[in-house]
């Protein structure tokens, strides 16, 4: 894959991200004959988390799909992706807090304190926020070997917006336990293979030391 090739690659991608975000805008102004329902405001809060969630795990999923199909150029989509990721959260809380609070701060301190899956919602923004700010080449430079540590954290936020989701859901439970077996997978793929880089390590020591 050419550089050429991969700055158009990135266009399309960049592209695909905002087509959500195009649909929603056309259903909540019931353009082109599409709607968001009875209640507009609550279906756009629920759709925008949706996405932001989609894209954590389609991050999470760039590494794995780089090592099962040997197409290592994909690891150059991941940092968009995980702005989109953070994108679409950051409008999931400004629709919740504008467009259903008024941004009423008091009322939506209250709903933080008093209501839990709104605790862990905030609490994954708030950890997304840094990963944000700190995903230029610049940032990687200066923070060196403390980067990837605090990307880290990416695993930390894809739990709590599997948990927020699933605890924001109160009867049918189906489709957040879909992603709980998606995050399972991906998590479950990289303590495998961490597993398996220290026991080759082991097997090396032991047989140079033999």
């Amino acid at each position: 894959m050419t550089t050429k090739n991969i700055r158009v690659l990135k266009v399309v991608v960049f592209l695909l991200c905002l087509l959500p975000l195009g649909k929603l805008g056309l259903e909540l102004f019931g353009l082109a004959g599409m709607s968001l329902g009875a209640n507009p405001i609550e279906e756009l809060i629920h759709r925008l988390g949706k996405w932001g969630l989609n894209f954590v795990l389609i991050t999470l999923a760039v590494t794995p799909l780089r090592k099962w199909t040997g197409l290592n150029w994909l690891i150059r989509f991941r940092r968009m992706l995980g702005l989109f990721a953070f994108f679409y959260v950051l409008m999931h809380f400004l629709t919740y807090a504008g467009l259903d609070q008024h941004f009423d701060i008091p009322v939506i301190i209250e709903d933080i304190v008093e209501r839990p899956y709104i605790t862990i919602g905030i609490s994954a923004l708030l950890l997304l926020l840094p990963l944000a700010v700190t995903s230029t080449k610049g940032m990687m430079r200066r923070l060196g070997k403390h980067w990837q540590k605090l990307h880290r954290l990416v695993y930390v936020i894809a739990c709590l917006g599997v948990w927020h989701f699933y605890w924001q859901v109160k009867k049918d439970i189906l489709e957040p336990s879909i992603y709980i077996f998606i995050l399972v997978v991906l998590l479950g793929y990289r303590i495998l293979a961490r597993w398996r880089r220290k026991r080759a390590a082991r097997t090396s020591l032991d047989w140079t030391s033999g």
